[in-house]
């Protein structure tokens, strides 16, 4: 009988450096789809993990857990357990179809504004702040952590793709630095 061994979509990849700035793997215990059902409110469920569900395009964070607006009236609960949620929204299993990269730096922002067709200065996408936006041609979730910092989940299969696509927009800015 053949011996599986869970693998992240990114496995063995070592971050990346380039000018300060660092592209690396997140590999989150476990990603839930929380889709409220009619009539029902998660603020209590949710406000025991110090959670509430969050607005439009913001995502809210807490010891260890995070709660990302993905759509209307439906958001991933990344890092804890849904457990005190069932009943109260429909829950699904996202955690082996999402990869999730970080990027962290002082040019995490102009590689990232290359490739989404959204203004991502601090001014205009505070911390705090999600998108369900489009990676050049890959459907993402994108978060603004820090002033200097980000979070982008994407579909499995296109890990090695956002992985490079972000490479080649960090290794352009890096030219550019040494001219």
């Amino acid at each position: 009988m053949p011996n599986l061994i869970a693998k992240s979509a990114l496995s063995g990849q070592a971050p990346l450096v380039l000018v300060g700035t660092t592209l690396a793997e997140l590999v989150p215990e476990r990603i839930t789809s929380v889709a409220p059902l009619k009539g029902q409110s998660l603020d209590k469920a949710l406000k025991i993990l110090g959670l509430s569900f969050p607005a439009p395009n913001r995502f809210v964070e807490a010891a260890g857990a995070m709660i990302v607006w993905t759509g209307r009236e439906q958001a991933f609960l990344i890092g804890a357990s849904g457990e005190g949620l069932t009943g109260l929204a429909a829950l699904t299993d996202q955690t082996d179809g999402w990869a999730v990269l970080t990027l962290q730096g002082p040019m995490a922002e102009a590689a990232l504004m290359r490739l989404y067709p959204l203004d991502l200065r601090l001014a205009q996408f505070g911390v705090g702040r999600a998108a369900r936006a489009p990676l050049n041609h890959m459907s993402s979730v994108l978060m603004r952590t820090g002033a200097e910092g980000f979070t982008v989940m994407v579909f499995r299969s296109m890990a090695r793709t956002a992985w490079h696509e972000i490479e080649t927009a960090l290794k352009a800015l890096a030219a550019r630095a040494l001219v």
